[in-house]
This record gives structure tokens, sequence and C-alpha cells, in this order.
């Protein structure tokens, strides 16, 4: 994996971990947040690409710095790495939906320091930054956040923007090429079409998120959308026909 800047000022920074070589398993991105020497980690992925998360990690921040995790919902992409990262670290704290806490429990390391969070959401302080738990419940799990840097602007949305690439991608949508928008988003659309089932959750989302104040929207599976970008893509989520796996 490769590991990229995302946000630097002073102590504070976010890196994105992304695009494996081989695409044995779905591609999947991991975000970190680290401040003053403190550090969380953001879907920290799946058993399978542990070694080159863990390696990439090097690249940026000191593990042992890391002292946090969130977990955005209970897909095995996203957290069935857990036994290992606590393994190596039994001291981070869990951050996790609370709906979830007695399946994510199911990938082991019992002993974990679990926090749950409520579906109203919450926050947290990471090396006294706040971030704050958003709720995008249904988007595409029955509970699932996102989190919020309000002072770097960054937004982490999980599966929401994700897109389904090919090997070598950029880390960020292209700013510079005014079809680098278009040509992205025909990556995204079947997915967000076939694994977002409500509609009426969706909007509700899109009202709330587009109140933010946000420079880089960071999913989970694909690159990043900044500047421009992230309104760009909020309008066309909203006017998206979602679950369509369900006939008329």
């Amino acid at each position: 994996m490769k590991t990229a800047p995302v946000f630097k000022k002073d102590s504070h920074r976010w890196w994105i971990l992304f695009d494996q070589d081989e695409h044995r398993v779905i591609d999947s991105n991991v975000y970190l947040m680290e401040s003053n020497g403190s550090t969380i980690v953001l879907d920290p992925g799946g058993f399978e690409i542990f070694p080159q998360v863990f390696a990439a990690v090097i690249d940026a921040v000191s593990p042992s710095s890391i002292e946090a995790a969130f977990v955005s919902h209970q897909d095995p992409d996203i957290a069935s790495s857990l036994p290992l990262w606590n393994a190596c670290n039994a001291k981070i704290r869990w951050h996790e939906p609370k709906l979830w806490d007695g399946f994510i429990r199911h990938y082991g390391a019992l002993d974990a320091h679990f926090m749950d969070i409520p579906d109203e959401g919450g926050e947290v302080l990471i090396g006294g930054k706040k971030l704050l738990f958003i709720p995008a419940h249904y988007l595409h799990a029955s509970a699932n956040f996102h989190v919020y840097d309000p002072e770097a602007k960054v937004y982490f949305s999980g599966d929401v923007g994700a897109a389904l690439l090919p090997p070598g991608h950029s880390a960020f949508v292209d700013r510079r090429d005014p079809k680098a928008f278009d040509a992205h988003i025909a990556h995204a659309q079947y997915f967000h079409q076939r694994w977002m089932p409500s509609n009426e959750a969706k909007r509700n989302w899109c009202q709330r998120v587009s109140q933010l104040d946000i420079d880089y929207f960071c999913p989970q599976h694909g690159a990043i959308y900044e500047g421009e970008h992230v309104q760009r893509f909020l309008n066309w989520f909203d006017g998206l026909k979602v679950g369509t796996a369900i006939a008329d």
C-alpha cells in the first residue's frame, strides 16, 4: 500500500493508506489522524491486508502513537484485522457502533477496549483535536457512522463516495482536469445504487452533511474528493436512486 498526506497543519495531520497492487480482495483505504503525538486509525482494514497496512502506517506515524481506532460498521474489510491490531497494542480504544458490538466481537480480541457509539453519534479527543461521529445509518449498514474533523475540514465518509477503481489510481480525484469527476463517478454509480438500500436515509444524510464545511471528503474505497468535487459528489448522490435490487 501507498501512504499519502491529506492535511497538514503543525502537528495536526491526516494520512491515507491506499491502493493494493493486487486485488485479491476489495481495495480498501485506511486513514490516520495524528495530533500532538497521538493517532487514531479509521476503518483499519481486513485480516488479509494487515501486513501491508501496518507497513504503510510505519511510513506515516509511530505505531506506538496509536491510541484509538474507529470502526464505521461491521464489515470484514473494515475491522477483521482487529485481533491483529490488539495483539500489537492492547491499549487501543475501539470506537464502534453500539448496535454492532456483539457482531464485531466475533472477529476476536474479546479483551479489547470497546467504546460503544450510540445511534445519535458522539465525539472523541485525539491529541487535543475533537472528532465528531456523524450518524450515517443505512449507508449502507443499519448502524453506521462517519467521522468529521471540523478544524481540518476532513470528512471520513466510509462507503459513501466509494468507487471501485483499477490498480494504480491516484489518492485524489484530479481537481485540475474538468473531466476527472465524471470519469471517476462512473466507477462509483453501481456501487452506490446496489449497496445503499434507502433513498430516505440518503436524502436525510445529504441534507445534514451539506451543512458542514468540508475540504476533503474521504471514502473507504477509491479516491478522495476535494474542493469543488465535494459538493459535486453530494449533489450527484442526492439525485441518485439507490436500492436498485428491489424491483419497482
